[in-house]
């Protein structure tokens, strides 16, 4: 360890050409992982070109998984570093085609080292793979994070009526599955719940006796409904891309807290080729409470790396901008699906994003 070269990785650099994560590497893996607050999460289904043996994936292509998921793991955690160390117990051949499930955590941290393990299994729990490695701290920012998180800055997206205007998707998907239950789902309703988490929006139209199976059920339907329907009509709302691409040049760290299912916000912000630019995702399974709990936007300061009072929401919901000054925040509200007057705790409202420059949001902070 001693001789271990004095590396420093660039966490803000574009990694679309990594073999393992990257989306621009059209020999890569193009594996996205996500946090479920615990650990360092994906799926992954290979293909004919990860094949060793006949029919069987390699060998080389798991290890490589592994290590990657392990690194995740660690960079969720607020950690950069370099694998020195790494090994893999082999228990299951796995034939091409076959889904996998890919999770690895932290299992100890040193000032100079981390440790973790990772698990690779089919969908039917049967183990495939098991690694632990050793990771060796390589990037002053990893050492100085605590040091800068006072003065680091941040802006936390939300997605639906802000990114995307999702709205007329989702309506037609919650009247779909209403409709087979023999309930109407209004425009005035839709309104009334824009924002809020699925399982609160299902309980106010079905009642609160609803069982969680069936729960469950209907959420899943209408994902997949707003999915289907929204394919190929994906586009951003005015302003947002220039904004993002002058956060980024700015050097703000950014952020994408959504009451949306991971699937969805994968959708999106791949099919808008911006997915590289938030660090941190967080979905309606990261958190037990759905807006106006800030529960969210804390957790993504938490991952970010930076104190609330040094980040700024953007939003187009009332709970959402609810959400933000609870957990204290600055914000500011887009007027896409809600009039100024009900948006009036924002610390800017604007009716689009064409109007905001970054130095705006700078200007919060003075």
């Amino acid at each position: 360890m001693a001789n271990w070269p004095q590396v420093s990785i660039d966490t803000e650099k574009d990694l679309n050409i990594c073999f393992a994560c990257g989306q621009k590497n059209p020999m890569g893996l193009k594996i996205n992982f996500d946090w479920n607050g615990k650990r360092a999460v994906a799926e992954f289904v290979p293909s004919q070109f990860h094949q060793g043996w006949v029919g069987l994936i390699h060998g080389g292509i798991i290890t490589c998984i592994l290590d990657e998921a392990m690194s995740y793991a660690a960079l969720f955690e607020g950690i950069t570093g370099l694998t020195a160390k790494i090994e893999v117990r082999f228990k299951h051949p796995v034939q091409l085609g076959q889904s996998l499930n890919i999770s690895a955590h932290l299992t100890r941290k040193t000032k100079r080292l981390a440790e973790a393990e990772a698990e690779v299994s089919l969908k039917d729990g049967t183990v495939i793979a098991e690694s632990t490695a050793t990771l060796f701290l390589t990037s002053k920012k990893a050492e100085n994070q605590k040091a800068s998180k006072n003065k680091a800055r941040a802006v936390i997206w939300d997605m639906d009526g802000v990114i995307v205007d999702t709205a007329a998707f989702h309506l037609k998907a919650w009247q779909e599955v209403f409709k087979k239950r023999g309930v109407k789902f209004s425009e005035a309703d839709f309104k009334k719940s824009f924002g809020q988490r699925n399982d609160a929006i299902i309980r106010n139209a079905l009642g609160s006796e609803l069982a969680h199976k069936e729960l469950v059920s209907i959420s899943a339907a209408k994902e997949a409904s707003f999915r289907k329907k929204i394919a190929g009509k994906i586009k951003p709302l005015p302003g947002v891309i220039k904004l993002i691409n002058a956060l980024k040049e700015r050097d703000f760290k950014m952020a994408l807290a959504s009451s949306a299912p991971v699937q969805n916000i994968r959708l999106l912000l791949t099919t808008l080729d911006i997915y590289r630019y938030f660090r941190v995702i967080v979905s309606d399974k990261d958190v037990a409470e759905g807006k106006p709990s800030p529960q969210a936007f804390l957790l993504a300061t938490q991952r970010l790396g930076v104190e609330p009072e040094n980040c700024i929401v953007i939003e187009d919901a009332v709970a959402g901008v609810e959400a933000a000054k609870r957990g204290g925040m600055k914000s500011l509200a887009i007027t896409n699906t809600h009039p100024q007057q009900k948006l009036a705790k924002a610390d800017i409202i604007v009716d689009t994003l064409k109007k905001v420059s970054a130095s705006d949001l700078e200007d919060l902070f003075k």
